[in-house]
């Protein structure tokens, strides 16, 4: 008998729902085998990411991806029985048997998701952080889910020790520790601070799964014990939906952790590792229901979890890892055996040039990178595991993601628009993607003379490109443009149609203007990208993969410096500013758009994200605001960005707000100013007249 089915309180959840075909819950991990016996009849739908659609057959990624998945999926009746069999899927490959994981990747994983309607997502991995800070990128795909009501649900590592991963450490995150048969902990599931208030134990020990090509396979690990805890929470909403409820994930996160049985260790030990408990589903039903829990139900204790299980259903080779991210690799084939498996080797995008960029691998010892947490065998010392994510993987293979057919506003970011729009903010930059197309460049562009010597040409340097563009911009489509926020190209711009000559001449100009002195009058600091992400991807010469955008033509393709804009801004508004006030209007002005660009970044996919990006662009309309605040005394205290209630017909409306609080009176009444964009367009309007009132908070 499956493990899964004697966990506490299941059969009597059971009893009560498979599930519900409208709770979506999306699977963040690998590929996974689709023709699995056990997923036959399972609504799962896999969305397109930067993850090659091709699966290695033994690669670790795609066993991971088709265990996690049939934890959650796996039909009745079948080999592996599923948590939440008649919920729906959406498979979201992530991790890569080919190249490594980044943050920023895993940002933009959790965007697709919130945008595709997930209610829960569930992350099988992590990267190691001393303080569970994560990067800004990744922070705000969080924070995205806290504000739609999403429910991350992730592993919080196999290191074993008082430590964190993120994103299971970060705020409204349910993170998932492992225990064993005799609802331990397991040794080396993680227990930091934040984990205390928001993590759960769960069986992790023996997870019994799918694996690619038929067959199943018992694995352990953080990994493993994260999809039991995502498929009752599934369940749970199931049951609020099935009421008459409107689904709440973070009303069933909270019955979660609040009915929790605390663990007694049986050896001696520190009881922090039980975390804030162990899962308890028939005290959470209750909880969900505003009852009391009975002496029974907070008597019943759930299985252990395990977060970094290993495999020995497949082996792995040094061979096989990024050289970079290999630290102890040690499988063996005899699945006979309690063998590991390294989870760094779980792939993930990598981020060349940029060491700040963490990257993913699947080591049984992690390295840089986001990884999959499984652990069947000793780990190393938990230094050793520092700036690696983690994901919990024994041997089990990966589902799929199924994707939803409808998404509510509450879900997701915009439905009115059928293609991904996107409206970015960054740098330009341009990539060669092989030595063959830079050698090429390399011998067409004319040599340089330096000291009346002739020099051969260098392609990397921009300035020479410029020039070399300049005379020959049909080979501008030669290249891979790309839009960098700081060093990070976040995408590629690829123009198309009637209007790419000109497009590809509004970057030639742009990227003069960015190699342009900063007192320079043409001198650019940022560029403004508006166009359609369309589905493919592209990869650079570092290897790092990224999506392509197609800009539609020149409209909204903008270039400005700071300075520049305030001072255009400033021109159309004179009148309203007095000459003393005018150096405020210019500090202020700054301040909101630095404060967009570096606090605020963002992949500007989702439609809050291009309300806020276009609103730096049309600093008029700021200005505007700025101008009756300054005359009055105040400072800009926040910047929010929210649906607007009122909105044209089949439009997508959203309001950006500009608080402002006087510095010298803190008893005086706030104002705020509020403008609405409307971001159903390639590029964003804005509508109306700017509004205005006080509050006192």
């Amino acid at each position: 008998m499956s493990k899964v089915k004697t966990i506490p309180g299941l059969t009597d959840l059971w009893e009560q729902t498979l599930g519900n075909s409208e709770i979506y819950v999306a699977v963040l991990d690998g590929l996974f085998d689709r023709s699995h016996p056990c997923f036959l009849g399972a609504d799962l739908t896999q969305l397109p990411t930067l993850v090659d659609p091709t699966p290695i057959p033994d690669g670790p990624m795609y066993h991971h991806g088709t265990h996690i998945t049939s934890v959650i999926f796996g039909q009745p009746g079948s080999s592996v029985e599923g948590i939440a069999p008649q919920c729906k899927g959406l498979i979201i490959p992530m991790f890569s048997d080919k190249n490594r994981l980044s943050q920023l990747d895993v940002a933009r994983a959790i965007e697709q998701a919130v945008q595709a309607g997930a209610h829960i997502i569930n992350i099988s991995g992590g990267e190691f952080s001393d303080y569970g800070e994560a990067d800004g990128f990744l922070k705000q795909a969080v924070a995205l889910c806290q504000e739609k009501n999403v429910l991350i649900v992730a592993a919080a590592g196999n290191n074993g020790c008082d430590c964190l991963h993120v994103p299971a450490a970060l705020p409204a995150v349910l993170a998932v520790g492992a225990m064993d048969d005799r609802g331990q902990p397991i040794d080396y599931s993680n227990w930091g601070d934040a984990y205390q208030t928001q993590g759960i134990l769960a069986p992790g020990e023996k997870i019994l799964g799918a694996k690619p090509g038929g067959g199943t396979v018992e694995l352990s690990g953080t990994s493993f014990a994260t999809p039991i805890v995502t498929g009752v929470a599934a369940l749970l909403l199931s049951l609020q939906q099935q009421r008459g409820e409107k689904p709440d994930p973070q009303k069933v996160r909270a019955a979660i952790l609040q009915s929790a049985v605390p663990c007694e260790l049986i050896e001696v030990g520190d009881r922090r590792r039980c975390l804030v408990g162990k899962l308890n589903i028939l005290g959470a039903i209750e909880k969900l229901k505003g009852g009391i829990m009975s002496e029974e139900q907070e008597a019943m204790s759930a299985f252990d979890c395990g977060c970094g299980g290993t495999d020995t259903s497949y082996p792995l080779s040094i061979n096989q890892l990024g050289s970079s991210d290999v630290v102890a690799a040690n499988a063996e084939v005899n699945s006979s055996q309690n063998a590991s498996v390294t989870e760094a080797a779980a792939g993930v995008v990598e981020m060349p040039t940029l060491a700040s960029v963490p990257s993913v691998s699947l080591n049984t010892i992690p390295t840089q990178g986001f990884m999959p947490n499984s652990a069947n065998a000793p780990l190393p010392e938990p230094a050793a595991y520092q700036n690696f994510f983690q994901s919990s993987m024994t041997q089990n293979p990966p589902m799929s993601y199924p994707v939803a057919s409808s998404v509510t506003a509450s879900q997701a970011p915009s439905d009115i628009n059928p293609n991904t729009l996107v409206y970015a903010l960054g740098t330009l930059g341009y990539d060669f993607g092989t030595d063959a197309r830079r050698d090429s460049f390399k011998q067409l562009m004319p040599g340089v003379a330096v000291d009346n010597t002739l020099v051969p040409a260098n392609p990397y340097d921009a300035r020479q490109m410029v020039d070399y563009l300049a005379d020959n911009l049909s080979e501008a489509k030669s290249l891979i443009w790309t839009l960098n926020l700081e060093l990070t190209p976040i995408y590629a711009i690829e123009p198309k149609g009637a209007f790419a000559r000109d497009v590809y001449a509004v970057l030639q100009e742009l990227l003069s203007g960015q190699i342009q002195a900063e007192d320079n009058a043409d001198y650019v600091e940022r560029v403004s990208i508006p166009g359609i992400i369309t589905g493919r991807t592209v990869k650079l010469f570092s290897g790092q993969i990224v999506p392509v955008i197609e800009p539609q033509n020149t409209r909204g393709v903008y270039g400005w410096k700071i300075n520049t804009l305030i001072g255009a801004a400033l021109d159309t508004i004179g009148t309203q500013v007095a000459e003393t006030d005018e150096g405020n209007v210019r500090r202020t002005l700054g301040g909101f758009l630095n404060r967009i660009y570096y606090d605020f970044r963002n992949l500007g996919t989702t439609s809050g994200d291009r309300a806020l990006n276009f609103a730096t662009t049309n600093a008029f309309q700021a200005a505007t605001t700025f101008a009756q605040a300054v005359a009055e005394g105040m400072e800009l205290d926040t910047i929010t960005v929210e649906k607007s209630p009122f909105c044209r017909v089949d439009s997508d409306c959203w309001d950006v707000k500009l608080k402002f609080f006087d510095p010298e009176n803190n008893r005086r009444a706030k104002k705020v100013f509020r403008f609405t964009i409307d971001v159903s367009d390639i590029v964003p309007v804005t509508l109306g007249e700017v509004r205005t009132w006080s509050t006192a908070y």
